[in-house]
């Protein structure tokens, strides 16, 4: 069964930044999890339903409201396809920008 956009995404989340995994498997595909060279933020590339799509932990050092989050303590990961921004995780709980279903 294939998983939804917004299911993915949390899987990628949670495998990344809650479990640390060094590779994030999605549908029998394994994608690495890598580290930022400047910041050390995770980050994993995948594609779901043919896009390519990043997963970057937020930066804490930002002025954003999710940087806040993240300086709190909480795990936030933002999904970008094609230099946009299309998606936010914070504790295992999807926002999707734009009003785009990619289910």
């Amino acid at each position: 069964m294939k998983s939804s956009f917004e299911q993915t995404l949390i899987e990628v989340w949670r495998q990344a930044l809650v479990e640390h995994a060094t590779a994030v498997e999605l549908d029998g595909k394994s994608y690495p999890a890598r580290r930022t060279p400047r910041r050390g933020l995770r980050q994993v590339d995948f594609v779901f339903d043919g896009n390519e799509i990043r997963g970057l932990e937020q930066n804490p050092d930002t002025r954003s409201e999710w940087a806040k989050l993240a300086r709190s303590g909480k795990k936030v990961m933002q999904f970008l396809s094609e230099g946009r921004y299309i998606a936010v995780v914070v504790e295992g709980k999807a926002t999707l920008y734009g009003g785009r279903d990619r289910t």
